[in-house]
């Protein structure tokens, strides 16, 4: 792969970031302590904020911004994904992403969120490609 083409992705690199961004939010989340807490949520200090609950906020956003995607930009996530875990290398781009396109499903957001280390694997992806997620804006390295 050449350095100097940037690799073109289905997918905007902002919206990788986001959802690089919104996996870490929900890498951080522990176990329930209380499930069915009677207390005002302030006199607990928010710490339910940080559990794993069924109806999480940040859950349901990251499922809804993935199935609002279009199936290529599905297909370039997952693609991400298995590069920045380490299956390929960024010369088998073309490779990894029609193997993603052929395992494509109604199940990606499910899929990407059932991995440990989904934002880890991105990020990884994206500098394998020549992008990097700094703060707000996408820089080319």
């Amino acid at each position: 792969m050449d350095p100097a083409e940037p690799t073109e992705l289905a997918i905007s690199p902002e919206k990788v970031c986001f959802v690089i961004i919104k996996a870490r939010e929900f890498d951080v989340k522990d176990l329930v302590t209380e499930p069915d807490p009677g207390s005002n949520p302030t006199d607990d200090r928010m710490v339910a904020v940080l559990e794993d609950h069924k109806d999480d906020p940040v859950i349901q956003e990251l499922t809804s911004c993935i199935a609002a995607m279009s199936e290529d930009e599905q297909i370039d996530l997952v693609a991400l994904a298995w590069l920045g875990r380490g299956d390929y290398t960024a010369d088998d781009w073309e490779s990894v992403r029609e193997e993603a396109a052929r395992a494509h499903n109604e199940r990606t957001a499910r899929y990407l969120l059932g991995m440990p280390l989904l934002s880890d694997y991105l990020e990884e992806g994206l500098g394998m490609l020549g992008y990097s997620c700094e703060p707000f804006e996408i820089n080319r390295l």
